[in-house]
């Protein structure tokens, strides 16, 4: 099922329609459907689509060539014997606008380091003069930029777009399963991360515990071994980063906490955390009032994908129990913390909401949670003026929100070092709320929102 991505296929329709030749860099992490999105822009336009592997060059040149073969219908060229025999193939043969998709660039990079200067000369002596949309694909973020967009790069400068593929937003994953409740897909949300290859191995009618039972706890199921499978793909020392990512799911946001934790040496933690950021697996949080970020001492690391905080939680540290049929410990913990993954997700999709309504509040410059010492809220929000400032609770419980919340909510907003001339408040609840909030929030112009739809 393809769901939504319409700025994706815009963003690849403008290089389509350019009227000279045109090279995308199109990235993500893996899994996050940037294949999907790429063979859907392709249907109904000439192209061809080339997913590299871990082979010899030798081997993907002869796959390549296989294919341009049977797109020309040419079943005499021969097999090629290096990139710039492709690219002279292409010269030949090319009289009106094609697409040329290379997936999964960074394994050829693999085989061949000097491939980026081989695509650089290429595009600059050939392919730049062809009625070509050249699109190079991949998983490996770090080296998709640094092989492709990082200053100093060859290719630096020779592409005219760059597309980030990111995990779909809740509303979209929501398209999946337009008919069930928001509680239902708030929870298929929180297992699959927003991954639509994990979303659509999961069940929008079944419950999210048999949706863990049956796709995290058997062994054979594609999500019990997929946090193991892309560690061991992405990295070159998973032991440690297991590690890491463990003691995060456990709670130790602090780096200090994470190497107590761990065991491992600050000065090398910082290199496996920088690594897991790229990924996307691993964010560095601040509170949303630092100005300089980069040189606060405040930040706090947290995992940036739901999936892999699941699993991490309930999966990981019972392997081997999983291994011989006992699936009791696992679900255990589940049980006790799944609720708490539930509602960091719903935090994110409060994020999401409160961005949708900025029309009728005002137009946010930074969106995000606020903290000092024992004290924080949820989500603050800062104009761009610095004239006006939004607080904001969320609460994921079976409970009403009352009054109670709403004054504590005003309270701590006098904590935080911003001094707007407006100061908004919103709430967020999966229960909703009591008639006295609801009477209050009509007095004060309180923003309520009930799951997902405002009151």
């Amino acid at each position: 099922m393809f769901v939504n991505r319409t700025q994706e296929l815009s963003a690849l329709e403008s290089g389509w329609k350019s009227s000279s030749a045109s090279f995308v860099i199109c990235y993500g992490r893996r899994r996050v459907g940037k294949t999907e999105l790429i063979k859907n822009f392709l249907e109904r336009k000439p192209g061809i689509y080339f997913l590299a592997d871990r082979l010899s060059e030798r081997d993907n040149l002869r796959a390549l060539s296989r294919l341009v073969r049977e797109f020309f219908n040419d079943p005499f060229v021969g097999d090629f014997a290096d990139w710039y025999a492709f690219f002279a193939y292409l010269k030949a043969k090319l009289t009106s606008k094609t697409v040329v998709v290379i997936d999964e660039f960074p394994y050829l990079v693999e085989t061949n380091r000097g491939l980026s200067s081989v695509f650089q000369k290429g595009w600059d002596e050939t392919l730049s003069k062809l009625p070509l949309m050249l699109v190079l694909c991949g998983s490996s973020i770090g080296m998709m930029e640094r092989e492709t967009m990082a200053y100093g790069a060859p290719l630096y400068g020779r592409r005219t777009s760059q597309l980030h593929v990111f995990p779909l937003r809740f509303a979209d994953c929501s398209h999946f399963f337009p008919q069930t409740s928001f509680d239902r897909r708030l929870e298929v949300f929180t297992l699959s991360g927003g991954i639509p290859a994990y979303i659509q191995q999961l069940e929008g009618a079944a419950s999210a515990r048999q949706n863990f039972i049956k796709n995290f706890l058997q062994p054979g199921a594609y999500l019990f071994s997929e946090a193991d499978f892309i560690l061991k793909e992405e990295t070159r020392e998973p032991r440690q980063y297991f590690s890491i990512l463990r003691a995060i799911a456990l709670g130790k946001h602090k780096l200090g906490e994470i190497v107590n934790e761990t065991g491992l040496e600050k000065t090398s933690l910082h290199k496996y955390l920088y690594y897991l950021e790229e990924l996307q697996l691993l964010h560095k949080r601040f509170p949303v009032t630092e100005k300089n970020p980069e040189k606060s001492r405040q930040g706090l690391y947290f995992l940036a994908d739901n999936y892999f905080s699941v699993w991490f939680d309930a999966v990981f540290p019972y392997r081997s129990e999983l291994m011989l049929g006992n699936q009791r410990p696992a679900l255990n913990r589940f049980d006790q913390t799944f609720v708490h993954h539930c509602a960091a997700a719903y935090e994110q999709v409060s994020g999401e909401i409160l961005r949708g309504a900025q029309d009728e509040l005002f137009d946010f410059q930074r969106l995000g949670k606020w903290w000092e010492k024992e004290q924080e809220i949820d989500l603050v929000a800062l104009g761009e003026t610095g004239e006006d400032a939004l607080f904001a609770e969320v609460k994921w419980s079976n409970k009403k929100v009352g009054i109670d919340i709403y004054h504590e909510l005003k309270t701590k907003s006098q904590l935080v070092p911003v001094k707007p001339k407006r100061k908004h408040y919103a709430l967020l609840s999966r229960s909703g709320f009591t008639a006295a909030m609801e009477r209050l929030a009509k007095e004060e112009n309180v923003l309520l929102i009930h799951g997902e739809r405002k009151i």
